[in-house]
Order: structure tokens, then sequence, then C-alpha cells
């Protein structure tokens, strides 16, 4: 296997899982200011000079706008590839990586476009209720979601500094302008036939890792507690990534460092129409990102789905 931008927070994280996967080799990894250095006994050379004809398949953790080309080159050199970027989330010549839904799809997939971070959690937390029509598309979905801030990326900024996140919290793209919203509302339909309006705000937790997301659900009908936890039970019956907590609501502590979704239900009180509460939570940069990778993955050489990840 190879890695493109094995040095950011992403590109890390899925560096250190494929180097403990039982049944893959690591034969290069790229960064390009820091090519010539020694990770994990591996010299890391700038993708320029990387080998893609000497590996099955490529991930790439390149940032957004990067990405694309260099997933290019692999496939021009006819390789497979797992990208984490944004570039090709909305392609429809790449299968989108959601592994609990796409799987039928992935083993023979050319080009795999690993889901970003806040829609796995919104989309593993929505995409039963859709599919039975328990979601009134008359009224919005709100989704307040709370991350880590490794979800900003390595780059320096002023804003990330520990002085300005430490002791603090706030929201940033507000107005319904986060990048991840034409995924979130583009594989919501595909994957659960709901097409109604999504208002998705984004939060900075003074944490390294993990989100969690309140998501607000309008109904078409009530959903009693016991029942909306047996709507996610049976859709997740056999899913060895995601976790429904029945006795209490899920947790940073319930997830980080795992490959693994936590969602916790409670039915809304107090209102005129139906409403049910969804809390979900994830790591960011494993299921949220480098651990889907590998799942998605495993799914792809035929081998057991949660092989080499923490679940």
């Amino acid at each position: 296997m190879g890695v493109l931008g094995a040095t950011g927070y992403v590109g890390a994280e899925l560096f250190r899982l494929l180097a403990a996967h039982p049944r893959v080799a690591l034969n290069w990894a790229t960064a390009e200011s820091r090519a010539g250095e020694t990770l994990g006994g591996l010299r890391l050379v700038k993708a320029g000079d990387a080998a893609f004809r000497d590996v099955e398949i490529v991930l790439s953790a390149l940032p957004h706008g990067v990405s694309g080309r260099w997933v290019g080159v692999a496939r021009a050199a006819g390789r497979r590839a797992v990208d984490l970027s944004a570039d090709f989330r909305l392609d429809p010549a790449a299968v989108y990586g959601l592994t609990e839904f796409a799987r039928p799809r992935l083993a023979d997939a050319a080009l795999v476009a690993n889901p970003g971070c806040y829609p796995t959690a919104a989309l593993l937390a929505l995409v039963p209720l859709a599919r039975a029509g328990l979601i009134d598309d008359a009224r919005e979905v709100v989704i307040d979601a709370a991350s880590g801030v490794t979800g900003a990326g390595r780059n320096p900024r002023p804003d990330l500094l520990f002085g300005e996140v430490s002791e603090n919290y706030k929201a940033y793209a507000a107005g319904n302008t986060h990048r991840h919203l034409p995924e979130l509302r583009a594989s919501l339909a595909r994957d659960g036939g709901f097409t109604g309006d999504v208002v998705f705000t984004p939060h900075l937790l003074p944490v390294k890792r993990g989100i969690l997301e309140t998501i607000h659900v309008p109904l078409t009908q009530a959903l009693p507690a016991r029942e909306a936890a047996a709507v996610y039970a049976a859709a997740y019956r056999d899913e060895p990534c995601v976790t429904i907590l029945a006795d209490r609501l899920p947790s940073l502590q319930d997830v980080v460092f795992r490959n693994q979704v936590a969602l916790g239900v409670v039915p809304v009180e107090n209102v005129q129409r139906p409403r049910l509460t969804v809390i979900a939570a994830i790591d960011n940069l494993v299921k949220g990102a480098a651990g889907q990778a590998i799942q998605n993955l495993n799914v792809m050489l035929g081998l057991p789905e949660t092989l080499g990840l923490p679940c």
C-alpha cells in the first residue's frame, strides 16, 4: 500500500493504523516538507517520487483540492484508490465510502471517496429514520455538531492556537454554509431518500479529537424511546462499528481511538409536533477518517472488515 500525505493529523493516524495492520504492507508514504525523514522505519518521499505501480491500492490523506490530482496519477497508473479528501465525494465516478451503506459497491470499486467526519456521524444517525419514513420532510433537520481541533488540520492558524481554543467553545460556518453540507444532503437523499432541509452548524471543542452531534429530527409520528431504539437496533444489528446505547447518551469517551459510532435517542417533550433528539459520537480521526478508510480498504481486499481496527 501507499499513503499520500502521511504527516497531517489524518495521514499520521492512517499511517499508524496501517503500520499495525496484520495483512497490509506499507511500501511507501509521502510528505512534501519532510521528504527524506524516516517515519515508522519507512523513508518518506515526495509524491512525485512515489512508486505508484508498486502498490495495489493508494490511500490519499492530502488536503482538499490537492488530493484529486495525485489520486488521478494513481488511477492513471492502474491503481485503485481511497481518497480521504472532499475532492471526489460528489463525483458519480467514485463510490461514496460510508461502509455500512456502501458495502456491496466497495468490493470492485476502483475509486472510493471516504466520507467527511461530520457527515459520517450525521448519516449513520439519520438514514435509518429516513428509510423508515419517519422524518417529516416539511420541517428541517437541525444538526449542532462539535469537533475537536484536529478536525481543522495541522497547518498553523492563529484561531487554533492553544490560547484561543483552551477554555473556549464557539460556532463557525454559521448560516448553513459549511462545505460538508452538500455532501451530507446528497448522501441523505441517496441512502435515505430524504430531500428536505438540513440546517448544520459546526462548533469547535477545546479537545484534541472526537465529534459529538446533537441532531433534532422532526417526526411524521410520535415515537417512544423504545420504538426509536428498535429502529436503530434493526438497522445496525450486524454492524460491528455501530453501537446503540440504550441506558444513556453517548459521550466522546465512548469512541475516542475507536472505529466506532455511538448513538443514543430520546423523544423530545413539551413540543406541539413530534421530535426526536439523536446524539451521535465518533472519533473524527478514526471512524471519521483513517479508520473508516481502512474499513473500506478491508472490504476492497476481501478481508474481515474490522481487521486491524480498534472497534
